[in-house]
């Protein structure tokens, strides 16, 4: 058994029809499938959670588009290793050869030099990029090489794709077919995952081998006595990755800031990327605590700036001050619910017109017809405010921030209903 490749090597699809999950990008008629079948292929990133896809993807299209493909990880190759597939692709360009796919796993962890190199490469058409990332690419990829690049996101693989994933193994691998196996229960199989598909086939084979008979029946009680004890306590690309920082955003909404610096600890002993950790506190403190203390995105933007300049181990200690100062601060979601509201009712309205009062009138024709008359100038005004209209007319009075209930925003809410006599429900 040692000598073949592991089971979600044996298993993974060579074409998009026996391809598993991404039916939005690559099913009938799809966007990214359409792409492929038309051969005009554009640079992409493809950002997903572990273990949906993204590198069988790779392969997959460089196999039906008859290209070459070159694969690159970013934790071992640098700038150099760069420059020589550069070189493999200028030499089949000359060639007249089909122009390479070049895949780069975990691009996010490229530094600016090295996705600098791929540039002219990438801008030339010399090779079609995929690069493949867990993290959003708008923060981890360069602007340049991101303008340059098509971004598809890969969704988390639904109950159903997995156990199909698993009923496949079982029925088409020829080593798992020399024994004769049954899934009574799959919940353990699928929690240990935790949606990751070459996970699952790991966990699946591991259960089996385990087991070592010829006829085995997979239970929830098996695969926890087997795997249970084998599983990392905190893996930064699988299930406890999401699992803690869960756990850590969910215990500083919660106030509770020992929990949300034990679960700090964690992280770092897990080796997490102290960015995104500080990148995650800069979204909770406008998502969680808003303008209950608008401090708190201030220290946590601090926090940011500082974690990049004064590097590890010290910037354990500037994570430690801005995570228990937000868990210990007054809690607010009134911002994340206005703009939300926002939205749906932009969707539910469309694009209303703007009141003319407020539009801009640059030109003398504009104001002519009315553009920007009878607009207050709201500081020539006592308290400086004018009780005009803002919003367009047929969405007057329509409440979409509503003061959250602490002392700051009290204040705020106070002065709201002073100013605007009724006119919003405060």
């Amino acid at each position: 058994m040692a000598t073949i490749p592991p089971l979600a090597e044996r298993m993974r699809p060579e074409t998009l029809d026996d391809y598993v999950g991404q039916k939005h990008l690559v099913g009938k008629d799809a966007i990214l499938r359409v792409a492929i079948e038309s051969g005009r292929l554009p640079s992409l990133i493809l950002w997903g959670p572990p273990g949906v896809g993204k590198t069988t993807l790779a392969f997959i299209i460089a196999k039906q588009l008859d290209r070459p493909f070159f694969s690159l990880s970013a934790i071992n190759s640098g700038v150099k290793d760069i420059r020589e597939v550069i070189e493999k692709a200028a030499a089949l360009k000359d060639q007249n050869e089909n122009l390479p796919i070049l895949f780069i796993d975990e691009i996010h962890r490229f530094s600016k030099s090295q996705q600098d190199s791929l540039l002219g490469a990438v801008e030339r058409g010399l090779v079609t990029l995929i690069g493949a990332t867990t993290e959003n690419p708008s923060f981890e990829v360069i602007s340049a090489l991101l303008s340059r690049c098509q971004v598809y996101i890969l969704q988390n693989l639904s109950e159903e794709d997995l156990v199909g994933l698993l009923n496949k193994a079982i029925s088409q691998d020829q080593y798992l077919l020399s024994k004769k196996i049954s899934i009574r229960e799959h919940e353990a199989l699928l929690r240990l995952s935790g949606g990751d598909a070459r996970k699952l086939l790991n966990v699946l084979e591991l259960v089996v081998n385990a087991a070592n008979s010829s006829t085995v029946v997979i239970s929830n009680d098996l695969v926890l006595k087997h795997v249970q004890h084998n599983m990392a306590l905190y893996d930064k690309a699988g299930e406890q990755h999401y699992d803690i920082i869960s756990a850590f955003i969910k215990s500083i909404r919660g106030s509770d800031p020992n929990a949300a610096v034990y679960w700090l600890a964690r992280m770092i002993a897990g080796g997490e990327d102290p960015s995104f950790i500080a990148r995650r506190l800069l979204i909770l403190a406008s998502e969680d605590i808003g303008n209950a203390n608008p401090n708190a995105l201030l220290l946590a933007n601090t926090c940011f700036q500082a974690v990049n300049v004064i590097g590890w181990p010290e910037s354990r200690i500037i994570l430690s001050q801005t995570v228990t100062y937000l868990a210990s601060s007054a809690k607010s979601n009134a911002s994340y619910e206005a703009i939300a509201k926002a939205q749906d009712l932009v969707n539910r309205t469309g694009d209303q017109s703007v009141p003319l009062h407020l539009r801009n009138a640059p030109t003398k024709l504009m104001k002519n017809i009315g553009y920007g008359r009878e607009y207050e100038y709201s500081h020539a005004f006592e308290g400086n405010f004018s009780a005009q209209e803002y919003m367009p007319d047929s969405l007057s009075g329509h409440l979409l921030y509503d003061p959250g209930k602490n002392a700051a925003e009290d204040k705020l809410r106070e002065r709201l209903k002073s100013l605007w006599k009724g006119k919003y429900n405060y």
